[in-house]
């Protein structure tokens, strides 16, 4: 553990609330934890139920606010943006509550770091004369866009003959390249306006960090930091210290899961050989339809590779009957796993991925090159950089029909696992790993950066 510099100065963090979003907030919540600083992490009380954040040995202090949504998360309501809007509003009168509390306590809130998705939480911030750090999630590189969407710099809807696309530090993008809510003019409204609103106000924020690494998007970030009002501090890699610097005590896993963990994969991998799995995952939100699942099933067979598949219980019942007695011990299924555990093993040889930015940054960081099949949001602005720009990985083909073939995945994940392409993919991909291990260590850009914002943190609450 680091030597604590400063203990009064206390943060409160406000992860917007799914999966994706908490583990990265949660790690950066250690970092500033061990350069002296206090944070308590405020998930909604149905996420603070499900994933019992009060059971874990942590430096982390652990509250609530309220999403208005206490019995059962966002399916307690019919739609997105009805779900959103009750965010907003029991959230900043539950936050609003919340900084009360400890405002009349002995350790009241100093600063409140925020998912930029939480806008009106800096609006809350500001009416107390709190610090506001807004947290961008995602990839520089898909935050730039959506800057650039907000901002009106972008003419939507984009049609193909517009193409290709030029945004400062970016490659040029088809249409393909772009976030679904931009690729499918018109689809997810209310999350399109929840990603384009994260600008909305960060202009007011104190400061703004990005969870990723300088020199993974070097360009972008240059870009994007002469346009802003602050400058963009990169933090990341937000995964657990053993995978990179080791320097924080017990920081081996995310600590808060809303799906229930299976231990089974990772004792099956013990088994394989080096480099001989194709370990499969889409994460916490893909539902793909049964023809899609029934052709990855038939591409996986058809590779002859070992594959370990994690499939959600909710999304069992689309996998072909009788496939895992069909493959015996050359595969197997499960329904939750520790996934930078899965892909820090050796048995690991390609990640086959929806490229969400958690997934896409963890392989990067452990070295594991990728077939991309993204689905929606930001996942297909990922996949193009990890094809095309950081050439760790190769993108599949999708039918008019709107299916991936299994003929298509079993050439792509080929692609990786064979031949001379392959072998430069993973060389690709352990210079990226060392790369990210070198911005997290003492003296390197995102551990700097963490330093610089701590010390303005300091001077500003004094």
């Amino acid at each position: 553990m680091e030597k604590k510099a400063n203990s009064r100065v206390h943060v409160l963090v406000i992860p917007y609330p799914s999966q994706g979003h908490i583990n990265p907030m949660l790690q950066f919540s250690k970092r500033l934890s061990s350069k002296g600083l206090k944070a308590t992490f405020a998930t909604t009380v149905f996420i603070s139920e499900t994933m019992k954040p009060e059971l874990l040995n942590s430096d982390i202090d652990f509250d609530t606010i309220s999403d208005g949504c206490d019995k059962g998360g966002f399916l307690e309501v019919g739609s997105v943006d009805d779900y959103l809007v009750r965010l907003q509003t029991v959230g900043s009168k539950t936050l609003t509550e919340l900084i009360i509390k400890h405002k009349n306590s002995p350790r009241p809130i100093d600063c409140i770091l925020y998912d930029a998705f939480l806008p009106w939480v800096l609006d809350v911030a500001q009416q107390f004369g709190i610090v506001g750090i807004a947290f961008l999630t995602q990839a520089c590189a898909v935050n730039y866009i959506y800057y650039y969407a907000h901002n009106g710099l972008l003419s939507l809807p984009i049609s193909s003959s517009m193409t290709p696309i030029v945004i400062p530090g970016l490659p040029l993008l088809d249409l393909r390249d772009m976030p679904s809510f931009i690729y499918v003019a018109g689809s997810y409204p209310s999350y399109f306006e929840l990603v384009l609103n994260q600008f909305s106000n960060i202009d007011k924020a104190d400061f703004i960090v990005v969870n990723t690494f300088y020199k993974l998007e070097q360009e972008v970030v240059d870009s994007m930091s002469k346009v802003m009002t602050q400058p963009l501090l990169t933090i990341g890699p937000t995964i657990p210290s053993m995978y990179l610097d080791k320097r924080l005590e017990n920081d081996k896993d995310y600590d808060l899961n809303l799906f229930k963990l299976d231990s089974t994969g990772t004792c099956w991998l013990t088994t394989k050989p080096p480099s001989s799995v194709v370990y499969v995952s889409f994460g916490s939100m893909a539902n793909l339809t049964i023809d899609q699942m029934k052709e990855l099933a038939r591409g996986l067979k058809q590779t002859g590779f070992h594959f370990l598949w994690v499939v959600r219980s909710s999304e069992l019942p689309k996998v072909p009957h009788g496939l895992i007695e069909e493959m015996g011990d050359k595969a197997l299924i499960v329904t939750w796993i520790p996934q930078t555990e899965v892909l820090a093993n050796e048995a690991i040889g390609c990640f086959f991925t929806h490229c969400g930015w958690n997934s896409t940054i963890e392989a990067l960081c452990l070295g594991v090159p990728m077939v991309a099949m993204p689905q929606w949001t930001d996942q297909t602005t990922d996949a193009k950089l990890v094809e095309d720009v950081w050439k760790v990985g190769v993108r599949v083909n999708v039918r008019e029909d709107g299916i991936v073939s299994g003929d298509e995945i079993e050439r792509c994940i080929r692609q990786v696992m064979e031949g001379e392409q392959g072998i430069e993919m993973k060389r690709n991909a352990m210079k990226w790993k060392e790369l990210a291990v070198e911005a997290v260590c003492e003296g390197g850009s995102s551990d700097r950066n963490i330093d610089e914002l701590v010390s303005k943190i300091l001077a500003r609450c004094k």
